[in-house]
């Protein structure tokens, strides 16, 4: 049998990092990595690039716009791509990479490393191996993370742990699969996963693609004593901002000082700009309906709600939508549309 192409897109991360006398910090190359796994030679032909050679903390929505127009490229001539990534912003460009290359019928698998791939007791060989064998399989489609044995929708990871090898987990989704060393155990729900998505109609040979961000986003977490004079403050560098709420929605009806929040909030979106209401708590989302103090947004011209998707999704849906159209209606249409298991439809 004819083994699969797969191109390996290498941007840096922990998985490239050496001890150079002021930290860690990216040193191999994408060519040098694969060097390290020569079992992954038994799964696919294997190709790289270097997109570039950075620690993610250092990633930004340019550079997300970087690793899908390498992959966009090369779309015809792979089946699958691993793209290997800094751990603490790749939900972030898993997320992104889910929103500008839409139903995808190739794998598109991120992954790295909570060690670097040089050291005597790392994780990255494995997530390496593993991300290759999983971007090979026939099932395997859109954008995905694969990491410490376990894989999940793009759109809905988190980072949940600084020195674990099983770093990431997956918020309000079941994992898509799990990987034990060399075998691929899929979750019920994806079990004929191809199957499920013929039946809505994306079985076409190539992705939808977007090139456009707008960056001009900022993520706003409640905090008690909040003056909500912030709002004005950040009117003129940013389009869009993402409220952190407290609980399943509930916003202060006033500051230390200034004016209330719901005049804040309201002047914002009224101004054209966009509001995005999410819950500081990782789990179950948000319901704005449940509570006085946030029943007053629940349904304003321009405040979307975030429904159970992550910090990290709503963030890079937001850049996502915002650079397709500044027209608020179509804005809130393009974020309520589900894109790679990103919101559960209970709104």
């Amino acid at each position: 049998m004819t083994k699969k192409r797969i191109l390996l897109v290498a941007t840096g991360g922990t998985i490239a990092s050496k001890e150079e006398g002021n930290g860690l910090s990216p040193a191999l190359s994408g060519e040098e990595l694969t060097r390290y796994v020569p079992e992954v030679a038994d799964l696919a032909t294997l190709d790289v690039k270097q997109a570039m050679n950075i620690d993610s903390t250092n990633m930004r929505p340019s550079d997300w716009l970087r690793v899908a127009r390498t992959i966009v490229e090369s779309y015809d001539d792979y089946d699958g791509f691993v793209v290997l990534h800094g751990t603490d912003t790749m939900a972030y460009t898993a997320a992104a990479l889910s929103y500008l290359i839409q139903h995808s019928p190739k794998p598109i698998v991120l992954t790295g490393s909570q060690r670097p791939m040089a050291s005597a007791f790392t994780d990255a060989k494995l997530n390496l191996y593993q991300s290759v064998l999983y971007a090979t399989d026939d099932d395997a489609r859109d954008v995905s993370i694969a990491f410490g044995g376990i894989v999940i929708a793009g759109t809905r990871a988190r980072k949940q742990r600084t020195m674990s090898f099983n770093a990431f987990t997956s918020v309000n989704f079941p994992p898509l699969a799990y990987i034990r060393t060399d075998r691929i155990v899929r979750s019920a729900p994806f079990a004929h996963a191809r199957k499920a998505e013929g039946s809505r109609g994306h079985t076409a040979d190539r992705p939808v693609v977007y090139d456009k961000l707008d960056p001009r986003v900022f993520a706003l977490k409640l905090t008690p004593g909040l003056d909500s004079r912030i709002f004005s403050a950040l009117a003129p560098s940013y389009d869009a901002v993402i409220l952190e709420t407290f609980g399943i929605g509930g916003i202060p009806e006033q500051g230390e000082t200034g004016p209330c929040f719901q005049d804040a909030i309201y002047s914002w979106v009224d101004s054209g700009r966009i509001a995005v209401m999410t819950t500081q708590v990782p789990e179950e989302g948000l319901d704005l309906g449940v509570y006085e103090v946030g029943r007053a947004y629940a349904n304003h011209p321009g405040i979307l709600r975030g429904a159970d998707m992550t910090p990290e999704a709503i963030v890079a849906k937001t850049m996502w939508a915002l650079g397709q159209t500044r027209d608020v209606a179509e804005v809130e249409h393009l974020f309520n549309c589900e894109i790679n298991h990103d919101r559960s439809p209970f709104e």
